[in-house]
């Protein structure tokens, strides 16, 4: 294969074949354990944490290489306030106006509603855009596939440092860009309220499909 950019030798990771299953299984084991949190403690995170969390992330394959992400982290009370604000504002729309039925119905079980108390206690949201074609960001390409690898990368580094989060989205999301004053040419993906569970906290009783449900062989 012909590349233009300069190569170096590809890595060889070295992991001797009688380890390479336990390793494995041990990641499966404690990504087992990631619940979403919706009840928050207030209890201050590093931003070391954060930091290395957002650099595992930033590892993740992107089409052409672009990187078409941006993980803004917010910490300000009266910023996740406003957020909060505008959140609950779109969520209300949403429960009331735009949800079908049959979408109401599936949430319902959960305990989800329009109250978004998370994005003023957890004590750090990450905020993470798509960044599109800009004055200064070249066209990308893959962009929510990208991305989503990304957010994929970032909550698994954060699990393993012992943190809550919750994926939370919004819809629309564009009050997002207007309150954190983003470029036109970044676009929200998702909200990630961070932090550890409240001494209170619970979650529903649920399970994960199964192996032999999720995986096919040919």
């Amino acid at each position: 294969m012909a590349y233009s950019y300069p190569t170096v030798p590809a890595p060889h990771y070295g992991v001797p074949p009688e380890e390479a299953l336990s390793r494995v299984e041990a990641f499966a084991d404690l990504m087992t354990t990631r619940r979403t949190i919706r009840d928050f403690s207030d209890r201050p995170v590093p931003l070391e944490l954060i930091d290395a969390a957002i650099r595992a992330a930033a590892t993740a394959p992107s089409g052409a290489n672009i990187q078409p992400w941006r993980f803004v982290v917010v910490t300000d009370p009266e910023i996740k306030h406003r957020l909060r604000v505008a959140a609950e504002a779109e969520e209300v729309e949403f429960y009331t106006r735009r949800a079908t039925q049959e979408w109401l119905d599936a949430l319902a079980p959960l305990g989800t509603d329009t109250d978004k108390p998370f994005l003023d206690i957890a004590p750090a949201l990450i905020v993470v855009f798509e960044v599109h074609k800009g004055p200064s960001e070249p066209r990308p390409y893959y962009v929510k596939e990208s991305v989503g690898i990304a957010v994929g990368f970032l909550l698994a580094a954060l699990h393993q440092a012992g943190l809550a989060t919750l994926t939370h989205t919004p819809s629309p999301m564009k009050f997002l860009s207007e309150v954190l004053d983003r470029p036109a040419e970044e676009r929200a993906y998702v909200v990630i309220p961070v932090g550890y569970p409240a001494p209170e906290a619970r979650v529903p009783d649920i399970s994960k499909k199964s192996l032999e449900e999720v995986r096919i062989l040919r």
